[in-house]
């Protein structure tokens, strides 16, 4: 079993409820399989409540409440989708802030789905290519994205590099490509 991602840290940052049950769960158990450090980090303490479209799923113990979590504290983000999810956590100005901190320290960050709504509201997608959930095309292009139909992009034209995908259909190449980018994190400790 590979150990390139060990000691390395991931931020998952969720709302109370509303992930996207697979897009938390299959990135979550790609990171553990090279022995990184996944961590929920959330704008509640307790539980999250994850979704399987519209039904309720599993329920996912928060590790870390926004407010006491630092961009710092990680190598790397990522920002399941769900359509609710992103919803709650772009109308959080603390969830905003620990998103847009982890591009003002030039980390790696991971987004599927609708999860990009949560960055056209931290201001940090213009000038970037990305991928999404269709429906957030205009939201990404208004904002200053260049919007592309793929099943993964990987985009370093910024302070960091962002990697996104569609949908869970997308999944295996999502994980392939967050664990080569976490793989070239050099730790800032």
């Amino acid at each position: 079993m590979s150990q390139k991602l060990a000691g390395k840290k991931v931020a998952f940052l969720v709302a109370s409820e509303g992930v996207e049950q697979v897009e938390l769960t299959d990135p979550w158990d790609a990171l553990l399989a090279e022995h990184a450090q996944p961590s929920i980090v959330s704008t509640d303490p307790g539980t999250v409540q994850a979704f399987n479209h519209l039904d309720k799923a599993d329920v996912f113990d928060v590790d870390a409440v926004l407010g006491s979590a630092s961009s710092s504290d990680y190598d790397a983000l990522v920002l399941p989708g769900g359509v609710a999810n992103p919803d709650f956590l772009r109308m959080s100005p603390e969830a905003v802030a620990f998103a847009r901190s982890f591009f003002d320290d030039g980390k790696p960050v991971a987004v599927i789905c609708h999860g990009p709504w949560t960055l056209v509201e931290a201001g940090v997608v213009a000038g970037r290519t990305l991928t999404s959930w269709p429906s957030l095309r205009t939201d990404i292009t208004n904002a200053g994205g260049t919007w592309v139909d793929e099943e993964v992009v990987v985009c370093t034209s910024g302070p960091n590099t962002l990697v996104s995908s569609r949908n869970p259909g997308d999944l295996p190449a999502f994980c392939a490509k967050l664990i080569d980018t976490v793989a070239t994190v050099r730790r800032q400790r």
